[in-house]
């Protein structure tokens, strides 16, 4: 019977709405419709832009609030004088070099080769201020013992760079091998390395 009732009041308006259509025509029906499909479309879009605008307030605040303590922030590049104080400060010393060359030979002996004397060569590089020391190594001993020998010989002098190695072999049964051991020593004179520190101060 309820709902019988409610079929009897919507009847009028429903018929009402009908006639109301006719008079105004379909497309102003059709505009009627457009605005309220909008207006339910702003309604709901409202508390999107809410949120999203919420999300973007909590996100510029966390990037401006500043880091915590412990918290690990990336340091700025190093500066081009920063970059040559380094470059400088990896430099062997020139005055040092003898006692390079006794490094050399302390890590062979160490390494089971047996080497004899070097050949060694001073150069210089007027642009950059640092001098070179070529140093070429005779060794004889076990394949692995000279690669052995050359990587150590990188670690103990830092500023040293290994050029080449030439092996060769006498017999193909010889267990032990020759070969010729190339390096550079990049130095600078302690007075020179001294005007560079200072040279690069801001």
């Amino acid at each position: 019977m309820g709902g019988a009732m409610k079929q009897i009041h919507l009847a009028p308006l429903l018929l009402r709405a009908r006639l109301a259509a006719v008079r105004v025509g379909p497309a102003a029906c059709l505009a009627a419709v457009l605005c309220l499909v909008g207006a339910a479309g702003l309604a709901w879009l409202a508390p999107q832009r809410a949120k999203l605008q919420a999300e973007r307030q909590r996100l510029e605040q966390q990037r401006q609030r500043p880091a915590a303590p412990g918290t690990l922030v990336s340091a700025p590049p190093p500066s081009a004088n920063e970059n040559m104080a380094g470059f400088y400060a990896a430099l062997g010393e020139r005055r040092h070099a003898e006692q390079h060359v006794k490094v050399l030979f302390g890590l062979a002996a160490k390494a089971g080769l047996s080497l004899r004397q070097g050949e060694y060569k001073f150069g210089y590089d007027k642009a950059s201020r640092v001098s070179t020391y070529q140093i070429v190594l005779p060794v004889k001993g076990g394949y692995n013992a000279i690669w052995q020998f050359s990587l150590e010989a990188l670690r103990a002098l830092p500023f040293a760079s290994l050029d080449d190695i030439a092996f060769r072999r006498e017999n193909i049964n010889d267990a032990q091998v020759e070969a010729r051991v190339r390096l550079t020593l990049y130095l600078q004179d302690a007075a020179a390395v001294s005007s560079s520190s200072a040279a690069v101060q801001p």
